[in-house]
């Protein structure tokens, strides 16, 4: 069964920075985009940040200038570096990619359970 597993989150005063880590799975042979999702509490999950198996980035603007996302494909991990922390950032992040998996021809989208992220003003 596939997993993601996030880590890295936790609870920072505004101006601080987290560096999130997700691991896949070893039942993962390939994975194309993977990227970071959050959600505030009453609020919908928002993209924050992806990255294509090429490198190519892209974030939400909210983040932009803040936020770093990079991957080791050799490890299967996903990163996302957040400096200059503000209470509006607090939320959980989930991970997820588009994957497949050993034995499998089919690409699909997983998630991880998310870690907490909380701001201090």
């Amino acid at each position: 069964q596939v997993q993601l597993v996030e880590s890295g989150g936790g609870l920072v005063q505004a101006g601080g920075s987290l560096r999130l880590s997700c691991v896949a799975s070893r039942t993962i042979v390939s994975i194309n985009d993977m990227g970071w999702h959050r959600q505030a509490p009453g609020k919908q999950r928002e993209l924050v940040a992806a990255i294509t198996s090429g490198g190519s980035t892209n974030y939400a603007d909210s983040v932009k200038g803040r936020f770093t996302i990079s991957r080791d494909n050799a490890k299967n991990t996903v990163y996302l570096q957040m400096n200059s922390l503000n209470p509006d950032d607090t939320a959980v992040y989930y991970c997820n990619a588009h994957a497949r998996e050993v034995l499998s021809s089919r690409y699909l989208h997983y998630w991880g359970k998310g870690t907490l992220v909380t701001v201090s003003s």
